[in-house]
């Protein structure tokens, strides 16, 4: 098995950006993955002490598929966030209050939100704004990965191909039989220096049913998997119990059970 790819989603919701390598840290999660989250207005989050939050007080592609519409870029030092959409670039300084609110209504409008308050800008340090972290502190931090190869047998019983982005997953993995990843829970996974534990098998939203290209929900795959599957997942999340450096191309090594 090798890993293909490596992504983070700095803004939960936003697009992915593809990553040359990674340092990974027991304790502290993908780097950088969703580090930011607009609310709906629904939510007040206390950056000192943040308290982790269902994803329906978020504005994500489950529910507003044209955010899908926008390419973003992250960069740090100081954090800001480009977004290029059909009709310009704009730059968002997310350290500046002034900026924050004026993205955070942008983003808004865009997804065309149904709004219930004021939306926000909303960090952190040192949390993440995953679907999980409503589960525990230790999934909020667990990085998720996905099987090229069931991806693909999903796509040919479904009858189309199906772009791997809208799994939304941190590291993607083949040559490995599909499916079979769902059974590895509680076994670890060994990659260079790296070792993590799958610790859960990721359910499927209603966000994999929007084409990351078009901004367009063009099949229900969360459907579409229970009906082939008679559950309704495909995935899994691994906590990082060593950690080291990440890239394309390494060999992943499933230990053998303890």
């Amino acid at each position: 098995m090798q890993v293909i790819n490596l992504y983070r989603y700095p803004f939960k919701g936003l697009s992915a950006e593809s990553l040359a390598s990674v340092e990974l840290s027991p304790g502290y999660g993908f780097p950088c993955d969703r580090r930011y989250a607009v609310t709906d207005g629904s939510i007040e989050i206390d950056p000192a002490a943040p308290q982790p939050a269902a994803k329906s007080h978020f504005l994500m592609l489950a529910r507003y598929e044209a955010l899908a519409l926008l390419e973003t870029k992250f960069r740090q030092f100081p954090d800001r966030l480009e977004i290029r959409d059909r009709e310009q670039t704009s730059e968002f300084l997310l350290q500046n209050a002034e900026d924050r609110t004026r993205l955070a209504w942008y983003l808004a409008r865009v997804a065309n939100a149904d709004l219930r308050g004021e939306p926000r800008v909303v960090y952190s340090p040192g949390h993440q704004f995953t679907d999980v972290s409503v589960h525990s502190p230790e999934l909020m931090r667990s990085i998720s990965l996905i099987n090229l190869q069931t991806v693909t047998l999903l796509g040919e019983h479904i009858g189309m191909k199906l772009d791997p982005l809208r799994f939304r997953a941190n590291l993607y993995f083949d040559h490995a039989e599909p499916w079979t990843e769902l059974d590895w829970i509680g076994q670890r996974l060994q990659i260079g220096d790296v070792v993590l534990k799958v610790v859960r098998r990721t359910r499927r939203c209603p966000a994999t049913s929007v084409n990351p290209k078009s901004a367009v929900r063009d099949v229900n795959v969360p459907l579409a998997i229970r009906e082939y599957r008679s559950h309704g997942d495909l995935g899994i999340y691994a906590e990082i119990e060593r950690g080291g450096a990440l890239a394309p191309g390494a060999e992943i090594k499933l230990l053998p059970a303890i």
